[in-house]
Order: C-alpha cells, then sequence, then structure tokens
C-alpha cells in the first residue's frame, strides 16, 4: 500500500492524494460508509457511489 498526497492547503492541515491498494487506486478525502452484509446486498453497486465501504 502507498499514499501520495496530490495537493496540500498551506493555511490548514487538508490535503487531497491517492491510496494505492493490491485492489485499486481510492481517491481521499472519500466518503466511506460502513455497512452490513444485508444493508450492502440490498443496495445495487451504483447506487451506493462510493469507492470504498466498510463491512461489519
Amino acid at each position: 500500500m502507498k499514499f501520495t498526497i496530490e495537493k496540500a492547503d498551506d493555511k490548514s492541515s487538508a490535503r487531497a492524494g491517492i491510496l494505492y491498494t493490491d485492489h485499486g487506486e481510492i481517491k481521499t478525502p472519500v466518503f466511506m460508509p460502513v455497512g452490513t452484509q444485508g444493508t450492502v446486498k440490498a443496495i445495487h453497486q451504483e447506487e451506493l457511489k462510493t469507492q470504498l465501504m466498510l463491512l461489519c
């Protein structure tokens, strides 16, 4: 896994980058919902519109 910073703000700690994983690239900052198997099965992937999801 690797993380590169693409842009950083001089006035705050804000930054945007790319997290490189074995499964692909994740652009940050990212909305990362947390769901159960039931909620994920009930929603189609195209409706989620997210790059990343944590399952409980």
